[in-house]
């Protein structure tokens, strides 16, 4: 009777260890694809990777989509008016 639940307990551990290995490699592999991609995206831009400079970079993105929005709504002079905000703050950022 002690080898049943030994051999359940055993089966029951693997079957945790084997989970967690899984999904240790996941987001390991995650971390790396999102390393990789900021460090081409710093590389292209000729930015350094810190907080505020992707503050900055999600700013002036954020200005230009406000831009495509307004010309949506026909309002032309709204465009200009973000899309002119967007490019100065990723003017100030990109070298």
């Amino acid at each position: 009777m002690d080898d049943a639940f030994t051999f359940i307990g055993n089966a029951f551990g693997e079957f945790i260890r084997f989970i967690v290995n899984g999904l240790t490699g996941f987001f390991s592999g995650i971390h790396e694809a999102a390393g990789s991609f900021m460090q081409g995206l710093s590389n292209s831009l000729g930015i350094p990777i810190t907080v505020i400079t992707l503050l900055v970079l999600a700013l002036g993105l954020w200005l230009l989509w406000k831009g495509v929005a307004a010309l949506m709504r026909n309002a032309f002079f709204a465009m200009l008016v973000w899309w002119l905000l967007g490019v100065t703050v990723l003017s100030w950022l990109i070298n």
